[in-house]
């Protein structure tokens, strides 16, 4: 059987650290010119030999119109420029929630705009590595960080998980590994340096000044050997029904959503999967806070000694659940931390630590 690809191309960002004070107007990055050539027609001239489709996901119409005119001229006629969703959050994930809903591919690779020394031989051998049985592959450089703009996603399971993060308002791009039931982490030094010496693939143009002086990635650290991370196996049913009942709720079907929230839940934590059970207590915590709140405002308070009773039960409640998130995100934590995955941990003990304040 043979798998199709697709490249996913990021360029919807605001690209502020590459304005300078003193320019007149807004500068798009995708569009600089580097040996005269756009950004953006480098790093799909690098893909499009090696997928099967290429999309472009954008914030505008305009950025759409005015790409295509580009795509048409560098006689890129066969891509997709897409406006990204809209959704009640901003930023990369719904890029790439846009992307793969439009993708037909079983794979797909996210990557910027504005890496375009990328080496079509390391985007072939990302790509190969999901193939045997990963959901999310992402480079991991020695000190733990991540290159989270350009990991390739098994898109059936891919499509579900940023759905449900986008529901539920997660825009950071880490929380797609995190999430995986089985995602591979890529030590760029284990076989990447063999296809690509100078890791010039990695080098991001953030800043002006990055057209003229390259930087590569910090190589120092300890991390030498590929990482995978099991998760427990869940189904896309299971997500399903976590995206469920945060729309119940917004529908002010509170004891459905209730209800839906605690079967997934349970089925995250039978399965040993940390991230996915702390997302769905900390969900219903806020539902609940939420509902309280609701409730409260509605409520005529005639019977004083009910109404205490009602807070203290309710108090015991929701600082139970976001306890229980707390838990959940320290014992993924704890997970990273046995692999010195830097940058997974700072996210786990971040979620912990916000959990914790709110029972605080």
């Amino acid at each position: 059987m043979i798998n199709r690809r697709a490249a996913l191309v990021l360029a919807g960002g605001k690209a502020c650290r590459f304005q300078t004070l003193h320019q007149p107007v807004w500068q798009d990055k995708a569009l600089v010119l580097l040996e005269g050539k756009p950004l953006l027609v480098w790093v799909i001239g690098n893909v499009v030999d090696i997928v099967d489709e290429v999309v472009v996901c954008v914030n505008t119409e305009e950025r759409k119109v005015r790409y295509l005119e580009i795509l048409e001229k560098h006689s890129l006629n066969d891509v997709k420029v897409i406006v990204d969703e809209k959704t009640k959050i901003n930023g990369p994930n719904v890029a790439i929630l846009s992307g793969l809903n439009i993708a037909q591919a079983d794979f797909c690779m996210v990557i910027p705009c504005d890496m375009p020394f990328v080496k079509p031989e390391v985007i072939n051998y990302l790509f190969e590595m999901a193939t045997r049985g990963f959901d999310v592959v992402v480079p991991m450089w020695p000190n733990g960080v991540l290159e989270t703009l350009i990991m390739v996603l098994k898109r059936t399971i891919g499509l579900e998980i940023v759905r449900t993060l986008c529901q539920l308002k997660r825009d950071r791009p880490s929380d797609i590994p995190r999430a995986a039931a089985k995602t591979l982490l890529i030590s760029p030094l284990k076989t990447i340096n063999k296809l690509d010496p100078t890791l010039k693939s990695f080098i991001n143009i953030n800043t002006q000044e990055d057209l003229t002086k390259l930087q590569t990635r910090n190589l120092q650290g300890v991390i030498q050997q590929n990482i995978t991370l099991n998760r427990g196996h869940f189904l896309i049913s299971d997500l399903q029904l976590l995206c469920d009942a945060v729309k119940k709720y917004q529908k002010d079907n509170f004891l459905e959503a209730k209800e839906k929230i605690d079967l997934s839940h349970s089925r995250f934590e039978s399965c040993g999967n940390f991230f996915w059970a702390a997302l769905a207590s900390e969900s219903k915590g806020k539902i609940l806070l939420k509902h309280h709140h609701q409730q409260q405002l509605q409520k005529n308070e005639k019977d004083s000694n009910s109404n205490y009773q009602t807070v203290f039960a309710f108090d015991f409640e929701y600082k139970k659940v976001f306890s229980n998130a707390a838990s959940n995100y320290y014992h993924e934590a704890e997970l990273y931390k046995k692999h010195q995955c830097t940058r997974l941990l700072e996210r786990a003990i971040a979620d912990n630590h916000n959990m914790l304040t709110l029972i605080t």
